[in-house]
């Protein structure tokens, strides 16, 4: 478990800077991405729900960025320095970041496969 600890630790780690920065280039291009998709809205019976709608998955995916980030930095420092709470931080990093394609997931998964208890091992056989 030693080395899976340390290559998820630095995995985290680097995701979570990674998600981070995701967020903040969100943030400063927001207005650009505000312009790119009411450009869009040209032809739409109701562009104005439309375009709320737009600021609501925005702000929505600025916040998993943030908020991914912020757990992914936290679960690699932790599994890095083998505190307590690494395995709960991981889990939860993994469960925020498994569906951003191609690096949340491969790392999301392999967390979840490393972190979370097999089935069979619970289980006995009666012959």
């Amino acid at each position: 478990m030693n080395g899976n600890r340390r290559i998820l630790g630095v995995g985290w780690l680097l995701y979570g800077i990674f998600r981070v920065v995701v967020g903040i280039c969100l943030i400063v291009f927001s207005g650009t991405a505000t312009v790119m998709f009411g450009a869009l809205l040209g032809r739409v019976p109701d562009p104005f729900t439309l375009m709320a709608v737009f600021h609501i998955v925005y702000v929505g995916l600025v916040i998993l960025a943030a908020v991914g980030g912020l757990f992914g930095i936290l679960a690699g420092l932790a599994l890095l320095g083998n505190q307590r709470s690494a395995r709960t931080l991981a889990l939860i990093a993994a469960l925020l970041s498994v569906s951003e394609l191609p690096f949340g997931t491969t790392l999301g998964i392999y967390t979840l496969v490393v972190l979370l208890p097999s089935v069979g091992s619970s289980l006995t056989i009666h012959a």
